[in-house]
This record gives C-alpha cells, structure tokens and sequence, in this order.
C-alpha cells in the first residue's frame, strides 16, 4: 500500500510497517553494480525475513545506518532511540559505568522497521540476551590482506578439516565484504574468556602449521601478505555481521550461508549474492539443522591439546 505523502506501508504479520521515501537510492549504481532503494532494501528483508529470523531472535544488535545511503554518513547504534516503536523488544545490557538498551528482532515487522530507518547492516551478538556471558556461536573471521579470495578459500578448508580432526561441528558463510565466517554452534555453557581461549588456540594452531599463509597477529604491519585468522569477535559486547545481512557495498552484496561443497565452486567469492538472490541461495537451507546442534568445549579442547603435544 501506498501514503499520499510518499510512504509506503507494508504488511508484516499483525503489524502494519510504515516506510518513509521508499525510492531514496541506498545503493547507488555504477560500473557492473545495480542502484537498489530502500524499498528494495525492504522487499528484501521481508522475502529472506524466514530464513533470518531464527539468526537474530533474542539476540542483541548493533546497527549500522547509512540515512542517506551509502554516499551519506554511517554510524553504528547500540542504543535504541526512545521513539522506536514499542512492541519492537530491547534487551538491556550492562556496560562499563552503565547499561546500553540494544534492538532485538523478533520478528518480521522489526526486521522491515529497521530497514526503513537504513539500518543496512545488522550486527548480532554471539549470546542471547537471556544469556549474555555465555555464547553459543564461536567465529573465525577470515580476513584476507588484499581481496584474494584464493587465500580466503584455502584458509576455510584448512580450518575445517581441523575442527573436523575436533569433532566440531562448523559452518560456512560469504561476508558480503572480502572474506568468509566460519562459526561453530555451541551449547551455551561457556563463558566468553574460555570461548574466546579456545577458538584462539585453534587459530594459533593452525597458523603454526601454516606460518607463510596464515597468522594471528592483530596489528596489521605484522600480517605482511598472510590471511589473519581474526577470533576477536567471541567476547563480550562484540558483535559478528548477522547472516543475510545487506553489506553496505555497492550492488547491496549479501553475508550468506553456503555448504562446505559450494567452497569448491570457482565462481564463488566474498560478495557472491546480492538482494536479488541471496534469497534462492536461502531456499537450500545449506545449513540444514547444523547449527541446532550446540557442542560442549571439553571433548574439542583435550583433542586440540593431544593435537599441540
């Protein structure tokens, strides 16, 4: 349905979204890229909202707004304004010297209000907020030095022959940027400091064994050319982009989940999906019940130690 005074407003459940210059361009066009506007932006989030969903409930969000498009100024917002709608669930949180009252999307109708105020990107914690100290998602971030995607490739498969040799679990997905997550579900029971111990050991392992093309080191004048297994995003407050995310890029490229079988493929690369169809990719359900099945860290963690000698 269409506002005479250039809304749009959009059915979602029990809920009726408003959505204010539908035709404001985000993403701009130009060379290969499409121009996409905020209603796209919002076509998009409603069609993959059941293949999303399950990613963000309970979860708290950080987002990352771009109100006048990706040529605009961008900031990201912990706190939710007080004039956001109230049926949208906060989850209140504590931080150094006070507590932050962050969005969680429970449902369709939010995942659209957020798209509305240009909230492009979604960024999830890695615990509910039922649950904050205690994960249950582990990622590695494969972060290449240039866009070598090759490397970024190599990287996941390595890694995930090695959680394999832990009896782990572990997920692939694009980031809609240059690299790829691996993440491990987790069944909740560890706090943030063994978590983050662990998937740090596991980094530093494999980069052990792979000096020349792998390394741990933070700071990036350390890296050289190497791929940098990043495993600072398993802590408290931090946050990892949220699958099916928009990345605020041009041609709107999406973080999107993919078999370990579809990293062979050689078209395959970091922005691979779009809005226009990161949704068929959805449809294949290339995680199929993988991340319902949260592990323990114990069993993992005595294998890795029998593995370092």
């Amino acid at each position: 349905m269409s506002g005479g005074d250039g809304t749009r407003r959009v059915r979602a459940g029990r809920r009726t979204v408003e959505v204010h210059r539908p035709d404001k361009v985000l993403f701009p066009g130009g060379g290969d890229a499409k121009e996409y506007t905020k209603g796209d932006l919002v076509d998009y989030h409603r069609a993959v909202a059941p293949f999303m969903l399950p990613h963000l409930r309970g979860r708290p969000l950080m987002l990352e707004r771009h109100p006048d498009g990706l040529d605009g100024p961008m900031f990201m917002q912990k706190n939710t304004p007080d004039h956001y709608p109230e049926w949208i669930t906060r989850a209140e949180v504590a931080k150094e010297g006070g507590t932050v009252r962050h969005v969680v999307c429970d449902d369709t109708a939010t995942l659209l209000y957020l798209a509305d105020q240009a909230g492009i990107t979604l960024h999830r914690w890695l615990s509910r907020a039922d649950s904050v100290d205690h994960p249950d998602r582990l990622v590695f971030d494969l972060d290449p030095a240039g866009d070598d995607f090759d490397a970024v490739r190599e990287a996941a498969r390595l890694l995930g022959e090695l959680l394999d040799e832990l009896e782990l679990p572990s997920a692939l997905m694009t980031t809609g940027s240059r690299g790829l997550h691996v993440i491990v579900p987790l069944n909740g029971r560890h706090d943030f400091d063994e978590v983050r111990s662990f998937a740090h050991d596991v980094a530093g392992t494999l980069a052990g064994a792979h000096p020349d093309r792998l390394t741990t080191a933070a700071r990036k004048k350390d890296r050289g050319e190497r791929l940098y297994l990043d495993v600072q995003r398993n802590a408290y407050a931090q946050t990892a982009v949220a699958p099916f995310t928009v990345r605020p890029r041009p041609g709107a490229p999406v973080a999107t989940p993919i078999t370990w079988d579809q990293l062979d493929d050689p078209g395959l690369h970091a922005r691979r999906w779009t809005i226009a169809d990161a949704v068929e990719q959805a449809r294949t359900d290339p995680w199929s019940g993988l991340l319902t099945r949260g592990r323990a860290l114990g069993p993992a963690r005595r294998r890795l130690n029998a593995l370092r000698g």
